[in-house]
């Protein structure tokens, strides 16, 4: 099986209000790749452009994958497509997994926490956790019951380790990050996956106490907009063949080299797949993903070239 291939869509069903699950199953008769909890796969949308999306299933013997999609109607446009566009029996192309939120391999225990779609990667961890015995509590805030993706299969399979939270409800009801991080064992690992000002809000909090950051992992589905008023112009440089390529100020540095035939591989053009990671020999970045953590930006040696710009005037790239 190739590194992008097409596979069938066995099911699709509204999983809340706003969220459709896809069950996407092998067209060829060949098993689909194996994939850890935490990854995702790029996915070619009916409107034609590439989305990335978690799969949230457990992990299976390769028959299966499923994603959750829920429709943003200020999006780009993907996730209507697949909404409104994308049926069962359809065929669509898909890429093999990748993942750069994965639980760590430690007996540790695990602290899981959700908002909105945010659910599809943590959903997949937490089966895996379950299946291996590892401790863990899951936690998953949502605006309300009626958008509460997979509520059903929390409660069966999870029971007491998973806690679910609405925004709508009595305070009682509504997540409270102090109260998760005051009970968790220090030793956890704490993984968060949601809307941007959901991560920041659990992450901030738990800087605040005191928590490691190598024990904080997180993952964004979009990155937030950033203002491109004071955007100069900068130049790239090729090392392997000393080709000086200008970066005008409405470009980024991909379509910069595209334009002279220099092609890199993208996928999701905001930061946050980390598909494009470019090495820097020379030269600041000025970085604009939420793929890299604080400390992986300080030390600019690498960036994303479909969204992060120079902060000096050249930039030396190892391609």
């Amino acid at each position: 099986m190739t590194d992008n291939f097409c596979v069938r869509i066995a099911r699709k069903v509204l999983v809340a209000e706003g969220i459709c699950a896809f069950d996407l199953v092998p067209e060829d008769g060949e098993l689909l790749p194996k994939f850890t909890a935490g990854a995702h796969i790029d996915v070619t949308t009916a409107s034609g452009v590439v989305r990335q999306y978690s799969l949230c299933n457990p992990l299976t013997s390769g028959s299966m994958y499923r994603i959750a999609i829920l429709r943003e109607e200020a999006g780009r446009g993907g996730s209507r497509a697949m909404h409104d566009n994308m049926h069962e029996g359809d065929l669509v192309h898909i890429s093999r997994p990748r993942n750069h939120f994965a639980l760590e391999s430690s007996d540790a225990p695990s602290i899981l926490l959700a908002g909105g779609i945010g659910i599809t990667p943590i959903l997949a961890m937490a089966h895996e956790l379950k299946a291996s015995g590892m401790e863990f509590s899951l936690h998953y805030s949502t605006r309300s019951v009626a958008r509460t993706a997979f509520r059903q299969e929390l409660l069966e399979h999870f029971g007491s380790n998973a806690s679910i939270y609405h925004d709508d409800g009595t305070s009682k009801e509504r997540f409270d990050i102090s109260q998760v991080l005051h009970t968790a064992p220090p030793t956890a690992h704490l993984y968060v996956c949601g809307p941007g000002g959901f991560i920041d809000a659990v992450l901030t909090h738990a800087r605040s106490v005191g928590w490691p950051e190598n024990q904080l992992h997180r993952e964004f589905f979009s990155a937030a907009p950033v203002s491109t008023e004071g955007d100069g112009s900068f130049e790239v440089v090729v090392a392997s063949s000393g080709a000086v390529v200008p970066v005008a100020r409405d470009q980024t540095v991909v379509e910069a080299l595209a334009s002279v035939g220099i092609e890199l591989m993208t996928s999701c053009e905001q930061g946050v797949c980390g598909t494009c990671v470019t090495r820097i020999l020379e030269g600041v970045p000025e970085h604009r993903d939420c793929y890299f953590t604080e400390k992986e930006q300080a030390l600019g040696d690498q960036f994303t070239p479909c969204c992060s710009r120079a902060k000096t005037e050249r930039l030396v790239l190892d391609i």
